[in-house]
């Protein structure tokens, strides 16, 4: 959108440079594909295609089953969403600022456009301090509602902010879920991890040349790596606040 909530608008970007954006994408030679199609390659049931490309979109705001889908769809593009359940479902409750959302009843239109969906937790909160029976919830609850509204299973996993850490890793395969994305700020490969799978944040300041750079396989590391100190101390310090002030939106 060109006038965005101010808690988001780091992470948005306009209808004209979404456009550009895709346009690159279209014009690299590269194969879009869903999570679902990635998760048959590291399971080890189907090759990729020369030259993947995943697009992914998280929370669920309301141009997504709209205008996003629509100009994917008009490129070709197939996508994957992350829904945050508790954001969309009538009477849900999540820790997202006040923004324009879509309705869980939108759900099962975004797979008319190409896309896949996939759970991003019902509150969508920092889940790597989360107590066990919380981080379950999380995981299973915002699994459940989607399976019910979509009538298929939903097996993938976006963690809110990418925060996760081994324990968050383990109940979510526990959970049923067959991949889970992060963050990480770096390109995935053969070799990245089944649920942390790295992906690329879009800010509002990045240009067509970022993008370009990104498909040619510049400007970023390489998926996977260990956690750097400094996140591991972050992790930790997130932790301690959470214990004094419960949950907290992951953003």
């Amino acid at each position: 959108m060109d006038d965005p909530p101010g808690w988001i608008a780091e992470f948005t970007v306009t209808p004209r440079q979404f456009a550009a954006h895709l346009d690159v994408i279209t014009g690299s030679g590269r194969t879009p594909l869903t999570i679902g199609a990635l998760a048959g390659h590291l399971a080890g049931r189907a090759p990729l295609p020369p030259r993947p490309v995943l697009l992914t979109f998280d929370d669920g705001f309301a141009d997504l089953p709209g205008p996003t889908a629509a100009t994917l769809a008009g490129r070709g593009l197939p996508a994957t969403a992350y829904l945050t359940t508790g954001a969309i479902a009538p009477g849900g409750r999540s820790l997202l600022p006040p923004a324009p959302m879509m309705t869980l009843a939108q759900a099962a239109g975004l797979a008319d456009h190409g896309m896949e969906v996939g759970s991003h937790t019902v509150t969508h909160a920092q889940l790597d301090t989360l107590s066990t029976r919380d981080l379950t919830v999380e995981l299973r609850s915002s699994r459940a509602v989607l399976e019910d509204t979509l009538g298929r299973p939903v097996r993938h996993l976006a963690y809110p902010h990418g925060y996760n850490s081994a324990k968050v890793r383990r109940l979510a395969a526990r959970a049923g879920y067959e991949t889970a994305t992060a963050v990480r700020h770096a390109l995935s490969s053969d070799r990245d991890e089944r649920y942390r799978i790295a992906r690329l944040i879009v800010r509002r300041t990045h240009t067509v040349a970022d993008v370009q750079a990104w498909l040619s396989g510049r400007g970023v590391r390489t998926a996977p790596y260990r956690d750097a100190p400094r996140t591991v101390a972050w992790r930790w310090y997130r932790r301690g606040r959470a214990l004094l002030r419960g949950p907290e939106f992951a953003g």
